[in-house]
């Protein structure tokens, strides 16, 4: 079964860094296009930014310039480097992949439990 678990999340000052992670376990035959989507209290879940399994990235307007997202396909694991982070970036961020767990089938669309970020002073 396939998982995808994040670590990185909590609790930061205006102007702070984070970095988030995301690996994929278990069994499967590719991961195609992967990214990061966030959701606020009371808001639509919306996509930050998005990396091909060649590296070709996408940003929402509002994090460009100010956060990186990264994949090391060796280790199934997506990045998102956040810079400069502002209290309006506070929301709970879920991994996203899409997996073929099969050759033959596929791909399907896996998500990540959520890490809360968290930008306050």
């Amino acid at each position: 079964q396939v998982q995808l678990v994040e670590s990185g999340g909590g609790l930061v000052q205006p102007g702070g860094s984070l970095r988030l992670s995301c690996a994929a376990s278990g069994s499967f035959f590719s991961i195609y296009d992967m990214g990061w989507y966030r959701q606020a209290p009371g808001k639509q879940r919306e996509l930050v930014a998005s990396i091909t399994s060649g590296g070709n990235t996408n940003y929402v307007d509002s994090v460009k310039g100010r956060f990186t997202i990264s994949r090391d396909n060796a280790k199934s694991t997506v990045y998102l480097q956040m810079n400069s982070l502002k209290p309006e970036d506070t929301a709970v961020y879920y991994c996203n992949a899409q997996i073929r767990t099969h050759w033959s089938t596929g791909p399907y669309n896996y998500w990540g439990q959520g890490t809360q970020v968290t930008v306050s002073s």
